[in-house]
């Protein structure tokens, strides 16, 4: 055999063994791959599990409010106007500015009501003149008639003249009282404190007294109050709140809020007055109303507020970002991350675990667990997705559980504050009753204020 028909065969064997060493480098890759996505990254990491983020729960002193939507009216509304006919002579007001009871607002063209008067003190004074000598001449008639020198008709009709005399005294008296009001009237004051609005008339103009318009308009708006509504299902929270506030001595009235249309600004705390003593059969709901100082002006007349009643304070309430709160076919649930067992000494991987709870009342994105659920657990708030009870997880990330807010509107710095603060605002009564209030009642008649779950998102459960 020649070389020339050697060589095509070592080159077919060449090639194989190019193709051999191909095959193997990509098993030894693949190969090392899989032992990197098992045995690679952080001791204890499955790369696989599905990135959460959890939040740890936490034990707090919550606010019980009962949300409505209400108004703000002055405690005091008035229409000045003129109780007299003539020309608007002086007004002694600037627009807006604030008045007491009594003050001088306007002078009417006085000299018509002043010449009244003087024609009435001048028939006064003609008839009194009149009256007294009809009583002098009837005291001469009571001699003569005794000695039976004059009739006695005579002496009755004397005595008769001068009674109408007198009539005509106490009318022409109550003349001038009337013309003396009137002059009166031309000064026209203030009938309560308060700020004035704009004016509704100029110096000059010829007013009346039926005149609609009136002058101005005086509004007291510190302080004021907010009239509100409640759902009838809360009124038996706010009955014991209430109840619970009068069996204390000395016991301040429960709290309100009043805050804008956003919620987004507390504009005011006030004290609840009264509570209406019917629900309107329409709409199921009550009226309530609450009196704000009002001292920087900050609630104006016909405002639109969202009114949070403060009824009790819930102590050492367990509570948990209301993300977390899902809803299945089960009931309310929330996926808490615990490590399964494994052997002595090594460190188990983190799952998902269903834990059925129980919710209660829900503010501020935060939702109080009233059953099911202690505190310090780590719960799933972000990728709920892709969870059945016992997936393997990875924690992505922990974010904080938000903190509840105290009885002022701010967020409480610990979990005593909120309490304290209640207690500083006097609400005695509203702990009081949350010591009274079943978990059920908080969880059935509790509500949440705009922008916070009030019921737990709805979820099908594993």
């Amino acid at each position: 055999m020649s070389g020339s028909q050697i060589r095509p065969v070592r080159g077919i064997f060449s090639g194989r063994r190019k193709l051999v060493a191909v095959v193997l480098v990509l098993l030894a890759v693949v190969a090392g791959w899989k032992l990197l996505g098992r045995g690679g990254g952080r001791p204890g990491m499955n790369m696989d599990a599905p990135p959460v983020r959890v939040a740890t729960s936490l034990a707090q002193n919550v606010p019980h409010f009962l949300n409505g939507l209400g108004t703000v009216l002055p405690s005091g509304d008035v229409l000045v106007t003129s109780r007299v006919d003539g020309q608007l002579q002086h007004l002694h007001f600037a627009e807006g500015q604030r008045v007491k009871a009594g003050d001088l607002l306007a002078e009417i063209d006085p000299r018509p009501f002043q010449a009244s008067l003087d024609q009435a003190l001048g028939n006064l004074a003609k008839d009194r003149a009149q009256l007294e000598n009809a009583r002098n001449d009837l005291a001469r008639y009571a001699k003569l008639a005794q000695g039976n020198y004059i009739a006695a008709q005579q002496y009755e009709t004397q005595r008769a003249l001068v009674r109408q005399f007198e009539g005509v005294v106490r009318a022409d008296q109550a003349a001038v009282d009337s013309a003396r009001l009137q002059l009166e009237y031309s000064r026209v004051t203030a009938p309560i404190s308060g700020r004035l609005g704009l004016r509704n008339v100029d110096e000059g103009n010829m007013i009346k007294a039926s005149d609609a318009n009136g002058l101005v308009r005086i509004t007291e708006i510190s302080p004021c109050d907010v009239i509100f509504t409640l759902p009838e299902s809360q009124v038996p929270l706010v009955v014991q709140a209430l109840r619970h506030s009068e069996s204390l001595p000395g016991s301040p009235p429960l709290l309100v809020q009043a805050w804008d249309r956003e919620q987004k600004r507390l504009l005011a705390v006030g004290q609840l007055l009264s509570l209406d003593n019917q629900i309107d059969s329409a709409t199921g709901t009550v009226r309530l109303k609450a009196s704000f100082a009002n001292k920087d002006g900050a609630l104006y007349p016909n405002q639109f507020v969202n009114a949070r009643l403060l009824v009790r304070i819930l102590p050492g309430a367990v509570t948990v970002p209301a993300s977390a709160v899902q809803l299945g076919t089960r009931g309310a649930y929330v996926y808490v991350v615990r490590q399964n067992e494994k052997g002595p000494g090594e460190k188990g991987q983190d799952e998902a675990q269903i834990c059925l709870v129980t919710p209660g009342v829900s503010s501020g994105g935060l939702t109080v667990i009233d059953k099911g659920l202690e505190p310090g657990e780590r719960v799933v708030v972000d990728g709920l997705d892709r969870l059945r009870d016992g997936t393997a997880v990875r924690v992505a990330a922990t974010v904080e559980t938000p903190r509840a807010e105290s009885v002022d509107g701010t967020v409480a710095a610990d979990p005593g504050a909120a309490q304290n603060a209640g207690q500083n605002a006097g609400q005695d009564a509203g702990q009081g009753a949350a010591e009274n209030t079943s978990p059920k009642a908080s969880q059935t008649q509790g509500s949440a204020p705009t922008g916070s779950a009030a019921a737990p998102k709805s979820r099908q459960a594993p």
